[in-house]
């Protein structure tokens, strides 16, 4: 390819969306790679179709791990001919999307803000690192997000925890019938309840639609009441006229100069199979924690022989997600309620902020860190599997008995899942597999992944917090027969940490601003920055720290300095 851009931005989800969205509405001209294919969930969501209206009811398949209806096009735990591997004793999972819009088009909508504490790990317990940046400063790049995507919240000034800006935040919903009834009963213990921040319009915002409360966000959302980079970036950076778009673009590597500067990157067509280069000022990568890693690792040459911005060895290194643990419960309080709707936002109207800190202070807990906790219940569409996991635990075995039970429990099923901070270790990094490559010849990335003791700490302490939750609350457990402590690391799809930010060469990949210590016109756009894990869901942050970084870049592209 002949055309020379200010800036190639690998990537097209919130990292690679938010960083186009800058960037071209600061004049510069941009060139987006995704890997996947073009997508349009305005035309392709099924909206308002019934779970009747998919194969199988839109249960799980092997290609389609979250159902029939999730956005995720081409992609998920597996990619065809496109393989990932594990090393010996290693459980993890990597979630791909190969779509325009990446992630943004699946997630659950989750935004919380990091706080105070998670930027200043280190400084507090003396585990893991500090990042080169504060609360503070990153505030007001999480308010200039919130108004542009539209985030529902409310002001409770809950430790660590922080608040918005009045105006900020949009309304959130009321609470559902049931949720007000695990609400009550919480608050009752002493446990702090917050209204749910997620990105779903409960108002019209710039010219998009409130939320319909129709179907999972899952889907994607076709009246662009959802945040995704499709709806909300894209087409505005496409508007300006200085977005150029590839779709099926796989990006293997970061071309350098003699000078070890950034001059372009490199790519193979997934439907052709042909090889390409691309020439750019500079280089943002947005691709993913792990895919851009693996891009770094894979980009050698004789001046970066471990790969590209890998001087201090950490590239992959620090690999981080979510402690997910989840018991749920039945409540005969909520039996036989009259039949309502419980649509509302996909996600909970509520949720449970950490609220452990003052017992972490009094080292009544064997454990750092926390864990916030979401709630999933009430009378939802039913799906396929909605009357054999009730049938499970009722008394009844068949026949008439047996659907009245089912019809006098179904909305007194609550599950409480935990999102936990995961302390970085050793023994959890991605590095390039040199034994195996992908189908275009590219050597793919080999996971090493250990669950630390703090974390599993950490899961044993939700599972008995939320079992005792559910037995003060008059329920009882219920639990699968495949029920587990902790699930696989990648499972939250939260993974951060592999290309961190720090305030020193020796000790991180990329400075403050994203960009690499030596070679100065590479950025970096998405998970890979984080310096610690948090237990709040990463988009947020992610959109934040890309708004942040490319106003750094125009800045210094302007000044001649990239």
């Amino acid at each position: 390819m002949d055309t020379a851009y200010d800036v190639i931005v690998v990537g097209s989800g919130a990292g690679g969306g938010m960083s186009s969205y800058l960037l071209t509405n600061a004049g510069l001209r941009v060139l987006m790679l995704e890997a996947g294919r073009d997508y349009d969930p305005i035309g392709e969501v099924p909206m308002f179709n019934l779970p009747t209206q998919a194969p199988l009811r839109g249960a799980a398949t092997p290609d389609k791990p979250f159902g029939f209806y999730d956005a995720t096009v081409g992609g998920g735990w597996q990619v065809p001919d496109e393989p990932y591997t594990l090393a010996e004793g290693s459980g993890f999972k990597w979630w791909r999307t190969r779509m325009l819009g990446g992630r943004t088009n699946h997630w659950g909508r989750v935004c919380l803000r990091y706080g105070p504490y998670d930027f200043k790990p280190y400084s507090r317990d003396g585990l893991g690192v500090d990042w080169p940046i504060t609360y503070e400063e990153l505030a007001p790049w999480y308010d200039q997000v919130e108004r542009l995507i539209g985030v529902t919240g409310a002001a409770h000034g809950l430790e660590n925890n922080p608040d918005s800006p009045p105006g900020v935040h949009l309304p959130a919903p009321p609470p559902r019938a049931s949720e007000y009834f695990i609400k009550r009963g919480l608050e009752a213990m002493g446990i702090p309840v917050a209204a749910m921040r997620a990105a779903i319009l409960t108002q019209p915002l710039n010219g998009r639609s409130a939320c319909l409360y129709a179907t999972p966000c899952l889907r994607g959302c076709a009246v662009r009441a959802t945040f995704q980079s499709t709806t909300v970036l894209i087409p505005p950076a496409r508007d300006t006229g200085n977005l150029d778009i590839r779709t099926d673009a796989l990006v293997y590597q970061v071309d350098v100069d003699k000078q070890g500067r950034a001059k372009g990157v490199s790519f193979v067509d997934r439907k052709t199979g042909r090889h390409h280069s691309v020439l750019a000022k500079s280089v943002v990568l947005a691709a993913s924690a792990c895919e851009s890693a693996r891009i770094l690792l894979n980009s050698k040459s004789a001046a970066f022989p471990n790969g590209l911005a890998n001087d201090s060895g950490l590239v992959g290194r620090n690999l981080m997600d979510n402690v997910m643990g989840e018991v749920q419960g039945q409540f005969p309080s909520l039996e036989n309620m009259p039949a309502r709707n419980d649509d509302g936002m996909w996600v909970g109207h509520i949720y449970v902020p950490w609220w452990g800190h003052g017992m972490q202070a009094r080292k009544e807990l064997d454990f750092p860190r926390g864990y916030h906790i979401e709630l999933t219940g009430g009378r939802l569409m039913p799906s396929v599997k909605t009357v054999a996991n009730l049938a499970e635990h009722c008394d009844a075995a068949f026949g008439s008995e047996l659907r009245e039970e089912i019809r006098r429990k179904y909305g007194s099923y609550y599950g409480f899942a935990g999102f936990g901070e995961m302390i970085p270790n050793e023994r959890s990094f991605c590095e390039i597999d040199n034994q195996v490559k992908d189908k275009f010849g590219i050597p793919v990335l080999k996971f090493h992944w250990q669950w630390g003791e703090h974390e599993l700490r950490q899961a044993k302490h939700m599972r008995k917090t939320f079992s005792g939750f559910i037995d003060r609350l008059g329920g009882k457990v219920v639990q699968p027969e495949h029920d587990r402590l902790i699930a696989e690391g990648g499972e939250a799809i939260h993974e951060v940490g592999t290309l961190r930010m720090g305030d020193s060469q020796k000790n991180s990949v990329v400075n403050q601003f994203g960009q690499s210590w030596r070679t100065k016109n590479l950025f970096v756009m998405d998970g890979g920055l984080f310096s610690s894990c948090s237990d709040k869901n990463p988009t947020l942050t992610i959109l934040a720290l890309s708004w942040r970084n490319s106003s750094y870049l125009v800045e210094q592209a302007k000044k001649g300095n990239l």
